[in-house]
């Protein structure tokens, strides 16, 4: 009885959250939307309502891809005489949930979400984890209100502006290895699998070990950079960002 008054309680507040708390928001990220109902949906957790289409996890789904192709695309640009390897690492360290949670924390995103109190976001991990979310379902609400256009102003503002940032701070290697420590399941290895390409121009696939566990392979045009991207991938995924 009481939990589910409880639950209409915080149903209640969700449908009369005043408005300009959404003005703050659009104030902070530089847009103003054109359908406020998708900036709406977009910092609704599950928590709140279930239904696919009411809360923002097929946003943050879209919003994963849109902040893809404007990274992939700015990368480009900045290396263009960069390989494969050059920009899969440099494109990793800017998108992971990681970094997109600092973006999210940088613009104080969970001060507009509404989540179930049981939700603790006294928790780092969860906090973090949260700020990814919102960030990337505020990407994919702009681009449903009005393309990439906007997107890509919000994205270079953001992400793009703090590259560096992320590029100096990011040893995927060395954070593999002591995450594995802290979960004491010994240290990773990682084993070149191929090399392909001529001579002026390898490319190098590394997978990574972990006892009998075996991770996604790390591309790059050296063996270095293969191993921090495939170290990349096996920490996303004892992480559960993938």
């Amino acid at each position: 009885m009481y939990q589910a008054l409880a639950r209409r309680l915080r149903f209640l507040n969700f449908l009369f959250r005043p408005k300009h708390e959404f003005k703050k928001l659009e104030s902070i990220i530089g847009y103003r939307f054109l359908d406020p109902t998708i900036l709406n949906q977009a910092f609704t957790h599950r928590s709140i309502d279930p239904t696919p289409r009411k809360n923002y996890e097929r946003l943050e789904f879209l919003g994963d891809a849109v902040i893809d192709i404007v990274i992939s695309k700015e990368l480009m640009k900045e290396y263009p005489a960069g390989d494969e390897g050059l920009l899969t690492q440099k494109r990793a360290a800017l998108v992971q949930k990681s970094f997109l949670a600092n973006m999210g924390s940088l613009l104080n995103l969970l001060d507009f979400l509404t989540i179930d109190p049981t939700v603790n976001l006294e928790i780092d991990k969860i906090a973090d984890r949260q700020n990814a979310n919102c960030y990337e379902a505020l990407v994919g609400a702009i681009f449903l209100d009005n393309g990439i256009d906007p997107c890509r102003i919000f994205i270079i503002d953001t992400v793009w502006r703090h590259r560096e940032e992320a590029w100096k701070s990011t040893n995927y290697k060395g954070r593999l290895i002591e995450y594995c420590h802290s979960l004491s399941i010994g240290n990773p290895r990682f084993q070149i699998t191929s090399v392909t390409g001529p001579e002026h121009q390898k490319m190098f696939e590394v997978h990574v070990k972990i006892g009998e566990e075996t991770y996604p392979p790390g591309l790059g045009s050296n063996k270095k950079t293969a191993e921090q991207s495939a170290a990349q991938y096996a920490l996303d995924t004892l992480q559960g960002n993938f």
